[in-house]
C-alpha cells in the first residue's frame, strides 16, 4: 500500500489529492489546521471539507497541525515511511502577505524547507510535490506586447508566448508581492533540493486551479468567489485593466492528475507550468457574462481603476513541457465545464 501525505488537506488541491488517493487504496494522511479562516474569516473556513474527508475516506488519518512546527513535522514523519508528499499547504494572497509578511513567509517558505528536511531525513526515496504559483514571474508577463481586445486583453499571434507563458519566462528584475517573493523562495529550495541532494522533487507553477470545492474569499479565489457573489447578490470588485485581465484556469482534478503523473514516474528537480493554457482562458468581463447566464442573476459589480500590486493583466500557461514529459495527461476540463459544476454547487 502506498503512503501519501497531503498537506493543506482540507483545500481545494489537498482535498482533491486526499480522495483520489483513497479511491486508489492508499494509505492517506493529511495535515491542516484550517488556517484559511485565519487568513480570509470564517467564510472561507476549509473545516466543512476537514470533516467530509473524515467521513467519507475511511483509509484517510487527519492531523491537525502546523506545518511550521519542526517537531509534530518530525513525529509525523517518524511514523510512517511515507513514499509521495503532496505539499499544497500555503498562504496564497498577494494582498494578505503584504498586512503579515512574517507570517507569509513562514508559511510558505519556512515550511515547505521543514518538509523537505523531514522529507529526506525519513523517506528519501518519496516524491515530493509542491504547488508553486505562476506569481514566481513577478509582472514580468505585464511587459508583453498586449493587444486590448472589447472583452480581453490578448498577446499577439507571432509571439512565442501566444500559446502559454512556458518555463523559460526569468523570475528576476521584477516585481513580485511579498507573497510571490515568499513562493519563490520555497520554489527555489525544493528545486535544490531535488538537484543538489537527488530527490525525487517537482515544481508546479500553478495558474488559478479550481473546481467546487474551493472555499472561495475576497482576497483568493478568483471564479469561485465570483460566482458565490453572483448567486448571493453580494457586490463584487474588480481591480484595474478595465476588467478585461484574462486567466488561464484548471480543475482540481486534472491538476491531481498531473501530480499522479508525475508521481507515477517522478523525475528530480523539475520545474512545470500548470494551467488551463489556450484550453481554459478567461476574462473577469468574459466569467461575468457566463455566470450571470448560468445563474439567471445580474452581477453587482464594481470597477476600480487601481488594479492589485503585481497582478497580471494576461496570463495564460503553456504546457508543453510537462506534456513532452507525461504524454499521457491532458485537460479534461475547459473554462465552461469549471463554471457549470461551481455553479451547480450554488443552485444545490
Amino acid at each position: 500500500m502506498k503512503h501519501v501525505l497531503v498537506t493543506g488537506s482540507a483545500g481545494l488541491i489537498g482535498s482533491q489529492a486526499v480522495q483520489y488517493y483513497c479511491e486508489r487504496d492508499c494509505d492517506v494522511t493529511g495535515i491542516d489546521n484550517d488556517m484559511r479562516s485565519y487568513f480570509f474569516g470564517e467564510s472561507a473556513s476549509t473545516k466543512w471539507n476537514a470533516d467530509s474527508l473524515k467521513k467519507s475516506c475511511s483509509n484517510y488519518t487527519h492531523v491537525d497541525a502546523d506545518v511550521r512546527d519542526e517537531t509534530a513535522m518530525n513525529a509525523l514523519f517518524s511514523k510512517k515511511p511515507f513514499d509521495l508528499i503532496i505539499h499544497t499547504a500555503a498562504q496564497p494572497s498577494h494582498d494578505w502577505a503584504a498586512k503579515e509578511p512574517l507570517t507569509d513567509f513562514t508559511v510558505n517558505a519556512l515550511a515547505t524547507l521543514i518538509l523537505l528536511e523531514m522529507t529526506r531525513q525519513h523517506c528519501p526515496e518519496a516524491a515530493f510535490i509542491f504547488t508553486s504559483t505562476n506569481k514566481v514571474y513577478g509582472d514580468r508577463p505585464n511587459f508583453l506586447p498586449l493587444v486590448e481586445l472589447e472583452k480581453r486583453w490578448e498577446i499577439e499571434e507571432s509571439h512565442p508566448y501566444f500559446n502559454g507563458i512556458d518555463e523559460s519566462m526569468s523570475i528576476d528584475d521584477c516585481l513580485h508581492s511579498v507573497f510571490g517573493a515568499s513562493k519563490v523562495a520555497a520554489d527555489v529550495m525544493v528545486q535544490e533540493y531535488g538537484r543538489y541532494f537527488g530527490m525525487k522533487t517537482c515544481i508546479f507553477r500553478g495558474g488559478c486551479l479550481t473546481g467546487p470545492a474551493h472555499s472561495g474569499a475576497k482576497l483568493h479565489g478568483f471564479l469561485a468567489y465570483l460566482v458565490k457573489c453572483i448567486a448571493e447578490g453580494a457586490p463584487y470588485t474588480i481591480y484595474g485593466y478595465k476588467g478585461k485581465q484574462v486567466r488561464d484556469n484548471i480543475h482540481a482534478s486534472d491538476v491531481i492528475a498531473a501530480f499522479d503523473a508525475f508521481a507515477s514516474n517522478p523525475r528530480s528537480g523539475e520545474v512545470y507550468n500548470l494551467g488551463g493554457a489556450r484550453n481554459s482562458n478567461i476574462s473577469m468581463l468574459e466569467a461575468i457574462e457566463k455566470t450571470e447566464k448560468l445563474l439567471g442573476k445580474k452581477a453587482n459589480v464594481t470597477l476600480v481603476d487601481e488594479s492589485r500590486i503585481g497582478d497580471h493583466i494576461w496570463y495564460v500557461s503553456s504546457m508543453e513541457k510537462f506534456k513532452q514529459h507525461y504524454p499521457e495527461w491532458s485537460h479534461q476540463y475547459d473554462c465552461d465545464a469549471i463554471l457549470e459544476e461551481i455553479v451547480q454547487k450554488h443552485r444545490s
